[in-house]
């Protein structure tokens, strides 16, 4: 089902051929000057670390993905993508746009490949990377602490850029960061900071990062097992200044010191013979990681040699009504009020069961981006949209929205612009 949305444009911004070891940003017919970077994804293991999925560092073009007779190296507006003039497409290479991130008239893309910053209002772009004082090209998480953009990176810590002097400043292990890898950066009502990494979570109280002392480290041994697992992917604040976080071992919730969690014994994701025909990924991560195998071995899933393990949530979200979310991988959608779950698969309409992206707009909207599109729920119900409907690939890693209601899409590739009819 489409959604009833008139695609306007598609910008796409991210980084360039991995084949040529270039960068370039394609801004209508013109382009950014190349500058040569290395693959960090493809020295760095992603999350989801199979090459049947659509990950940073694929070279394999996804399933769903516009055709590109001169291949995926190519940068810059594609012509003839669509004759109707609904949609414009703008290709940037191999790599994955994992974060999307809106400042007011300002776009922040994150890349497998670095930052670009995306004035709306000039068509203005500048990207940040190893050469511009971010210590990793792969970026993982942008946001905005205080008035200094934050990004979370693949293995070069978290960075914040001063908007002043355009210099960055980086929060490393020596500064008491649990891991180099960041995945996400909170800053709750109450002025702490929490910072998810592939060793447990941060929590720098009050904000006051260069106070050593303000420093926490939260593992799964310092919790006593409150956090099911040190890899920790997403963070989300509840109504009450309580933390919800997501890890490869099930959900977590910190509140007023105490810790609790939940996994799929206790109701997170779906069972296997619920999605068993539906699972598009094939290769299984555990056979070419081993803390994927120990993972799946801890839950008894050894037997089950395709891409699912519903402990592990790839996204996470709360709604205003307090109401949790969470995308599993494999294992679909599971919606949390506290006490009961309930899931959401491929039979109830949902593209697909591995739920890359969460997204609730400025209206209450929930956006859920999946390897095989985008969904729009309402009622219980979920309507679709794909490269069929302008989308630049059917895996859908991100999205923001602006102030306009203009909806920014983040898939392996590139960027779509929707703005609603």
């Amino acid at each position: 089902m489409a959604i009833n949305a008139r695609i306007v444009g598609i910008a796409l911004i991210a980084l360039g051929a991995a084949l040529a070891g270039a960068y370039q940003l394609g801004r209508g017919n013109a382009a950014a000057n190349a500058a040569a970077l290395p693959d960090s994804a493809s020295t760095v293991a992603a999350p989801a670390p199979t090459a049947a999925s659509p990950v940073p560092g694929d070279a394999v073009q996804p399933p769903g993905h516009p055709h590109d007779p001169a291949g995926l190296q190519r940068e810059g507006k594609v012509t003839g993508a669509d004759p109707a003039q609904k949609f414009t497409h703008f290709r940037v290479g191999n790599k994955n746009v994992k974060r999307i991130y809106v400042d007011g008239d300002t776009v922040w893309v994150g890349t497998s490949g670095g930052a670009v910053r995306y004035d709306t209002l000039t068509d203005d772009y500048k990207l940040f990377d190893i050469k511009s004082g971010l210590l990793s090209n792969g970026v993982f998480h942008v946001g905005k602490m205080g008035e200094r953009v934050v990004v979370g990176t693949y293995g070069g810590g978290m960075s914040l850029l001063d908007p002043k002097t355009q210099t960055w400043e980086t929060f490393n292990i020596p500064e008491g960061l649990g891991d180099a890898f960041v995945y996400d950066v909170l800053t709750t009502k109450n002025g702490d900071v929490w910072v998810a990494t592939w060793s447990g979570v941060n929590r720098i109280r009050g904000g006051a990062l260069k106070d050593r002392s303000k420093w926490e480290l939260h593992t799964v041994l310092s919790t006593q097992g409150g956090l099911p697992n040190d890899w920790v992917y997403g963070l989300a604040e509840g109504r009450n200044g309580d933390v919800w976080l997501a890890t490869e071992g099930g959900l977590a919730h910190y509140a007023e010191g105490r810790w609790e969690n939940w996994n799929h014994e206790k109701g997170l994701g779906a069972s296997y013979e619920m999605v068993k025909n539906d699972i598009q990924y094939k290769n299984d991560p555990s056979k070419v990681s081993q803390h994927h195998a120990k993972q799946k071995q801890e839950m008894g899933l050894s037997n089950i040699d395709v891409a699912y393990n519903p402990n592990y949530i790839v996204s996470l979200a709360v709604d205003a009504q307090g109401v949790v979310w969470a995308g599993t991988w494999g294992g679909g959608l599971s919606r949390f009020d506290g006490k009961t779950w309930k899931q959401f698969t491929v039979a109830d309409g949902l593209p697909g069961n591995h739920v890359f992206m969460l997204h609730i707009d400025p209206k209450g909207q929930m956006w859920v981006g999946t390897n095989n599109g985008l969904a729009k729920m309402k009622d219980g119900k979920f309507e679709v949209l794909t490269t069929k409907d302008g989308l630049f690939g059917n895996a859908v890693f991100s999205m923001a929205t602006t102030r306009d209601g203009t909806l920014w899409i983040g898939s392996f590739g590139g960027v779509a612009r929707i703005k609603p009819s």
